[in-house]
Order: structure tokens, then sequence, then C-alpha cells
């Protein structure tokens, strides 16, 4: 079998793609946009406790405390809860023997209607502490959001661009190249359970996504 080969300190030339040449003036902008969406669910998270004289009886009060949590929670939740390998450690306590704490974390996904219910729940529920919710939009409010940040950045940089050229006294603006960069519409809230007030979902924040977009013209 040939094997092809090249002289020692040549390398072959790499393809280069070349963008649109200025024969003018470059300008660069950055420009950044956000905006909010509604609410499609939400992602909540919570922490699970055990505590007893030792590692062992500290698990199997949290693996009971567990199971009820199972059972209230899993006909609210959206998809299947997520719950990590637990943790234990010795907790010391002044004038008071050691002991041992167990701990977990729970995951999962609650509709806009399940949303009160679901804060109800986990606030009667033993040794349960809520640590946050996050507003979730759909895929296709994600979609709309993204498209109307996209117009309105390219609408902003294009103003900027004319107004600069204008300003140089120049009166051609041509977009020669995008780098964009989005982050997904999310919005956390941290928040304590507790068995009242009423929580309404659409008092919750609402999901954010931003954009920032790099625009090079050529004024001329």
């Amino acid at each position: 079998m040939a094997v092809l080969g090249f002289p020692a300190g040549l390398l072959p030339a790499r393809a280069q793609v070349q963008g649109p040449r200025c024969n003018g003036t470059v300008l660069q902008l950055t420009v950044q946009e956000r905006g909010d969406t509604r609410t499609d669910r939400f992602r909540f998270t919570l922490r699970l406790e055990a505590e007893a004289s030792n590692s062992a009886a500290a698990l199997e009060q949290l693996n009971g405390r567990l199971a009820r949590v199972r059972t209230e929670l899993t006909p609210l939740v959206q998809g299947d809860l997520e719950v990590p390998a637990p943790s234990t450690f010795p907790i010391s306590r002044s004038q008071s023997p050691d002991r041992y704490r167990a701990s977990t974390a729970i995951r999962g996904s609650v509709s806009r209607s399940k949303y009160d219910t679901l804060i109800q729940r986990a606030g009667r529920l033993p040794g349960v502490r809520l640590q946050g919710m996050t507003s979730l939009a759909s895929a296709q409010g994600q979609k709309e959001l993204e498209d109307r940040l996209l117009k309105r950045a390219l609408a902003r940089g294009q103003s900027q661009a004319d107004s600069t050229a204008s300003a140089l006294g120049l009166s051609k603006v041509k977009l020669l190249r995008i780098d964009q960069r989005s982050q997904p519409a999310t919005r956390g809230l941290a928040m304590a359970a507790t068995a009242a007030p009423r929580f309404r979902p659409g008092e919750a924040p609402l999901p954010t996504g931003s954009l920032s977009l790099t625009l090079d013209y050529c004024l001329s």
C-alpha cells in the first residue's frame, strides 16, 4: 500500500473560508438583548434530611421519609423524580452525644396547575425543605423568545451602524458577519415551603433569556 507523505517542514495548506471583503471601514458592535416568556412548567429541588444516633439509623429514617415523599409527590410530577445517592455525616451538639445526619436531594418537574399543590405537600412532609423552583418555558415559547431577541438585536445593531456611518459621512452599511451566543429561558426562585399562603404560578418570576450578537459591518 502506498503512503503519501510531505517533505520535512512542509505541511498541506489548510482550506480557509473567506468572508465578504470590505473596501471601507470595518465596524464591530456587540449587542445584548434580554426578554421573558410565559412559564410552561417548574423545575423544583427539595432537600430531604434525617437524624439519628448512628449512620445506619439515620439512613433507615431517611429511606422511610423518602418513601413518603414518593407516595405524596409522584402523582404531581411530570416524568420521574431524580434522587441521587444519600450522604451521611456526624454532627455534634453541646451537652449531648454525637448524632448522625443523612441527606439527599429530590428533583423533578411540575406543571403550572400542580405548582401550589406541590409546595403545600412538600411543606407538610417531615425532613423536607423546598430549596427552589425554576420557571421553564415550553419549546415553542423558547423558540419564539429567541426569534424575538434576534430581531431586536439585529435592528439595534443596524441602527447603531447607520448612526456611525452618518457621523463619518458615509452612506453604505453592509453586514459582514454575525457571531451569536444565547442563554436558555430559565428563572430560579429560592423559597421556603410552608403550609400557607397559597402560591400562584402567575406570580412566580417568568423565564428569561438573553442573546448576545457580535456584528461586523462594512461602512463605505
